[in-house]
Formats: C-alpha cells, structure tokens, sequence
C-alpha cells in the first residue's frame, strides 16, 4: 500500500510522509504537440541547456524534453499543468480513484484530449525496466526518496531532477519552479504559482471566518501515538494559505530528524489543547476506530466538541496534502465546506 505520507520525509519514513486554468493542457507531451501548446514561445521561456543540481547530483538537460518521465509526488501533476502530460507517472493507488489514477490527473489529461501516463510502481521496489521501457528524455523527481543508487541507475537512463537537500522535503513554489525549469517553462511556472497564490487570497477574502480560528493537523500511526505537521509542511501550507491561523505552540515543537512533523505522543495531547480546529486523516477505518476508542484522543479539546475535518476519501486527503496547479483548486472546492463545519462546532 501507498500511504499519502510519503511525501513531506513521509513524517518518519511513512507517517514520520491554481486555481489553475487548464486551458494550458491541450496536448499529449510530444514535442510536436508541446511546440503547439506553447504557441511556438519555448525558446522565449526557457533555453537550452540547462544544469539543476541537487543533494544526489546535477541533471544537465540539453533539449527541451519531450517524454517525461515522473516520479515522487506531485511532479506529474505540475507537468500537466504546465503543458506537458507524461508519457509515464509514478502510481498511487492510495490516492487514486476507479480510474486507477488520481482523480485530478485523470480529469485533467482527459480535458486535454490526451493520452494517461503509464503507471508503474515506485519507492524501495521502482520498476527501472518499466522505466528504461518508456524511453524518457527526463526524470522528474524533485518531491520524491530516490536513493543515491537508485539516483545513480536513473540518471544512465536520462537526466534525473532529484530534491534539492532532503528526501521528501521541498518548497511547494520551489517544485513548481524546478519542474518549469526542466521543461523550458519557466514563465509558465511563474504564471501557475501566481494562480495558485490568487486562488488562495480568493478564498480568504470569501471566509474571513477562517483567520478567528486557529488549528493544529496531527496524525497517528496506531494507539498511543501522535504527532503535528509543522508550519513548512505542504498541507498546513495550504489551509494558512486559506486564512486558518496555525497554533502558535506548533512553532515551538522540535522538528523529528527529516521530517517535517513533531512526535509528541498521546501523553502529550494537552499540548495541543488550544487550538479551535484539528486537521487529521487516518489510513484505514480500523485505524480510525483504535485512535478515537482512547480516552486521551477523545479528552483533545476539538475532538469533544467535534471541531475536526477528518476526511474520510483517500484522493481528497492526498489533493489536500500537496499545492501544486491542479490539486489545489480540486482540494479547495471540497476543502471550504469541511472547515466551515468545522468552525460551526467550535463555537
């Protein structure tokens, strides 16, 4: 199974992790179809050769690519957004849907009139046959754990864009740029960001409601357990983007080796005691029912009064987790209802 922490460290390795307009998506990533939906201004956007470094070592890009090839979170969905639909994508089955894709990128490539990536498996078992088979002129993985070796194996194949310090961990702006950079997009990069920034002012001018509560996003691995996203993680990001005020007793948390989470333990649940909202997700029902039968889970002040989005879809979670141009005008349209629910049991 995929879990929606393999991003962010994937928060201790598993746990411990635009509003855009898709008008831009109206091909299927080959460079004939590219030089369409670019209106003939890549060299204008983007020059080639290009040099991104990161923790595992340099991509040199020489041409703009044509297939593409991603992997980690979030680098197709931006490549799509962008002008470029993949020829192969990391899957997902968490957060996918009955499509056997995420939901968003199959709406949007099909918008497009494209053709969907080719699926394959990723992580500690990444399919490098299915890899070499789909012929990329990159590999995109910028918000991903590649490993040195598996680093190593990839860049033979083609350039691979790996993250720029941590495994798991980079500036949701920063993907967006990176990833227009290696596609010779960096214009449209800028654009895409500027999108998703307005999309998210939008929605707090139409709930200033949001900005009189504060919140805390935790999650658990089982009974006993209990840890809070800290303020760079991408899915508190996202709802301080929308107005919510973050805890400020999150800011004083020490952060777990690699991660962008604080391992408090159940103990410690008053630590969070002030907050109005809670933000969590569980994996599974079973899971949900072990950590809300615990007395100390139940004793949390938002958990009595019922003050918690808790969503119970697995896409919505994963949209929800990662800003990028198609998630978050996909999350936000779910995500508003929920919080104001939210808001109405605090009070």
């Amino acid at each position: 199974m995929r879990y929606p922490m393999r991003r962010v460290g994937r928060t201790t390795t598993l746990i411990t992790s635009i509003a855009v307009a898709l008008a831009a998506l109206t091909g299927c990533g080959s460079s004939e179809n590219a030089a369409a939906r670019d209106g003939g201004d890549s060299a204008a956007s983007g020059k080639f050769p290009v040099t991104i470094d990161s923790a595992l070592g340099k991509a040199v890009i020489e041409e703009q690519p044509e297939r593409v090839v991603t992997l980690g979170t979030g680098s197709a969905g931006t490549s799509i957004a962008l002008g470029v639909i993949p020829v192969g994508m990391e899957e997902y089955p968490w957060g996918s849907d009955e499509t056997g894709y995420l939901p968003w990128i199959h709406e949007a490539v099909t918008e497009a009139g494209g053709t969907l990536p080719e699926q394959f498996t990723g992580g500690t078992e990444l399919d490098v046959e299915a890899l070499v088979g789909l012929d990329p002129d990159v590999i995109l993985a910028p918000w991903s754990g590649i490993t040195r070796n598996q680093f190593d194996i990839l860049s033979d194949i083609a350039p691979t864009v790996a993250y720029p310090e941590l495994p798991w961990t980079i500036a949701w702006d920063e993907q967006i740029r990176t990833i227009g950079k290696a596609l010779g997009k960096p214009r449209k990069a800028e654009a895409a960001i500027d999108r998703i920034n307005a999309r998210f002012a939008e929605v707090t001018e139409e709930n200033p409601q949001f900005g009189e509560n504060t919140f805390v996003y935790t999650y658990t691995t089982g009974p006993g357990t209990l840890g809070v996203f800290l303020p760079e993680e991408q899915r508190v990001a996202m709802l301080t983007k929308m107005g919510l005020k973050l805890d400020p007793v999150v800011k004083t948390l020490p952060e777990a080796e690699g991660t962008a989470s604080s391992v408090l333990g159940l103990e410690n649940a008053d630590t969070i005691g002030n907050a109005d909202l809670m933000f969590t997700f569980h994996m599974d029902e079973k899971t949900r029912r072990q950590v809300e039968s615990q007395p100390l889970y139940a004793q949390i002040p938002a958990v009595e009064r019922g003050s918690v989005v808790a969503a119970r879809d697995h896409s919505f979670v994963t949209a929800s987790s990662i800003i990028n141009p198609l998630t978050v005008p996909w999350a936000i349209d779910r995500y508003v209802p929920l919080i104001n629910k939210a808001i109405e049991r605090a009070r």
